[in-house]
């Protein structure tokens, strides 16, 4: 399907943004790269600023991430509780960094240009992070082996989803891997930590 001359806009200034950073895109770059004539104004038939393309490209992209979390969600509902645990934690740590990795435009205009519009880093925290948060939680107290033990659900969301976010977060920023771990390393580390959240089986006497 062909995009549309708005959602050409959005997804080639976002680029761009992430490239050479907000300021220092101008309006004229991105009708070119959109496809426009550079400099004639066809941004503005769709929007009234670039600040405006800014905030409808982080939106679009926290409306998007709460549609994928549901469905990822539905997804993971349906594994039967005969895949084993180990497989299933996998799933869901390699679905995190998946969804990490599609952002990794919007990190880099985050950490660059986003403390500059604080409203715009609230949308990116309360539509795209704390979304992959809570279903960390949800998915861990639906599963059988998990659903009577009592744990801070919310600590370790944190500290699981935070492992995640870290690992491409790290990559991005500093252009490599953390510890040199490859990705089949963290997720069986990641599978290792979550599993060991389990109660210790009673000693027999």
């Amino acid at each position: 399907m062909s995009r549309s001359t708005r959602e050409r806009i959005i997804d080639e200034s976002l680029r761009l943004f992430a490239e050479r950073g907000y300021s220092a895109t101008s309006v004229a770059e991105i009708e070119a790269a959109s496809g426009l004539s550079p400099g004639a104004g066809g941004l503005y038939r769709h929007f009234k600023s670039k600040y405006e393309v800014l905030a409808a490209a982080i939106n679009e992209h926290a409306s998007r991430t709460r549609v994928q979390v549901a469905e990822s969600m539905a997804e993971l509902s349906a594994m039967e509780s005969s895949v084993d645990l180990e497989e299933r934690l996998a799933h869901v740590c390699r679905a995190g960094l998946a969804k990490v990795r599609e952002e990794s435009e919007l990190t880099r205009v985050f950490f660059r240009d986003l403390s500059q519009f604080p409203e715009l880093v609230t949308v990116v925290r309360e539509g795209l992070l704390q979304p992959m948060f809570d279903a960390i939680v949800s998915w861990f107290q639906a599963q059988p082996e998990y659903r009577d033990v009592k744990l801070d659900w919310t600590g370790i969301a944190a500290v699981l989803g935070g492992a995640v976010v870290q690992y491409r977060l790290f990559l991005e920023t500093v252009g490599e891997l953390p510890g040199h771990a490859e990705k089949d390393q963290f997720v069986s580390a990641w599978v290792r930590l979550a599993v060991g959240l389990l109660p210790s089986p009673a000693p027999v006497s």
